[in-house]
């Protein structure tokens, strides 16, 4: 049994169209019932930074333009699952099963095998997803049936025997895994339906390899965490956090410049995969590192054809967007311009206000000032042109 949603289809995303995820599905496990989180509703429903749990995930995955994407909801779940997911395109309901092993089954067996050569299986209790993740998983499929993302032990582990230490376990052969996890789709259909070990099997790596499939490991993301307890859905962590963020870019004859979200008339331009605004990417790495969430590298890979010449505008509101999801607030941003020419200070007030707009925060928090190295160095030679940015977000309420 399952039920498509016809949704009104959001706007054109700035993530979409990746032409390498044409042959990608994505199944979301939403089928639990969340009883530890101790919310009104089961925690994949429940609220979390402004938004259903998740919506999270499954937004992100249609910004990616990774489709269908097959949810796996309770019985009688339709109504929650539809108000979470109002307006997505591409989403598919499935209702899942007893166990989440059968509740994978069942949404896999919805999906196309002609048209599906890899397919994400991911758990809705993890609402971010940070898009360098997944395409490392997907590149890794090319050497093995599937791949998890894994991050390391830190602390020392003891064996519990009714209280007292019975030994310890050797950390650093440990990992901690995480999801999405992706798969050859052929391979994951045919272990799910030859599947017997026990009911509660803890993830598909564990299906797969019980199959015979062999499971690769790529790096994983601390932002990735999984909602499992009350207090994951409190107001947590430190009230400010700081960001620092850097970045340089080569002067090129034949290129445009543009420099705090404007383009400026100059006889060279910066050169660079995307329109290689260095004052925006400084910014853009200051709101990351302060929310703990990577690079801009991670959210959008220079290997990837479609940020080839975007405006980094686009990346600004997708990292302001990241934090108003963690719970903070831009507080202020510290801008310095490094460069001979050209002048900043006929821009400067003019950068204050493009900036504040894509942050969408007054003015007087943004300050945009500019420097030379006094002729030395790559920025003195006129070579290049280099930015480093201070960002301070507060958490919201």
């Amino acid at each position: 049994m399952h039920c498509s949603i016809e949704c009104k289809k959001l706007a054109p995303s700035p993530m979409s169209k990746k032409s390498s995820y044409s042959d990608t599905a994505v199944v979301i496990v939403a089928a639990g019932k969340g009883l530890r989180a101790g919310q009104p509703l089961p925690k994949q429903f429940a609220s979390w930074n402004g938004k259903p749990v998740l919506r999270h995930s499954a937004e992100t995955f249609a910004q990616l333009a990774i489709a269908p994407i097959v949810v796996a909801i309770p019985e009688k779940g339709e109504p929650l699952a539809e108000a979470a997911l109002d307006g997505l395109a591409g989403i598919k309901l499935v209702t899942g099963g007893a166990t989440r092993q059968e509740s994978v089954r069942k949404a896999l067996a919805t999906i196309d095998a002609a048209t599906t050569r890899k397919v994400l299986i991911h758990d809705a209790a993890r609402p971010i997803v940070i898009a360098g993740v997944i395409e490392r998983l997907i590149d890794a499929l090319d050497s093995a049936d599937g791949v998890i993302p894994v991050l390391p032990v830190a602390d020392s582990l003891s064996i519990d025997d009714d209280g007292i230490m019975a030994g310890s376990a050797d950390r650093d052969t440990l990992r901690r895994v995480q999801t999405p996890q992706a798969f050859k789709f052929d391979a994951i259909l045919d272990a799910h339906r030859k599947w017997q070990g026990e009911p509660t099997a803890g993830d598909d790596a564990q299906v797969m390899m019980a199959n015979g499939g062999t499971i690769a490991h790529v790096t994983g993301d601390e932002a990735m965490k999984k909602l499992t307890y009350t207090e994951d859905f409190r107001v947590t962590g430190p009230t400010v956090r700081t960001g620092m963020g850097y970045d340089v870019h080569r002067l090129a004859a034949g290129e445009e410049l543009w420099l705090g979200g404007l383009k400026i008339e100059h006889d060279k331009g910066l050169s660079g995969h995307s329109d290689a605004d260095v004052a925006l990417h400084a910014i853009v790495d200051a709101l990351l590192g302060a929310a703990a969430m990577g690079d801009i590298g991670d959210h959008f890979p220079p290997s990837d054809p479609q940020w080839k010449g975007a405006t980094s505008s686009i990346f600004m509101s997708h990292a302001a967007k990241l934090v108003t999801e963690a719970g903070y607030s831009v507080s202020n941003i510290d801008l310095t311009i490094i460069c001979e020419a050209p002048k900043i200070g006929p821009h400067r007030q003019a950068m204050r206000e493009r900036i504040a707009e894509l942050l969408s925060v007054d003015i007087s928090q943004i300050s945009v000032k500019a420097t030379t190295t006094e002729r030395l160095g790559f920025t003195g030679r006129g070579e290049g042109i280099a930015a480093q940015a201070v960002a301070t977000l507060f958490r919201q309420g």
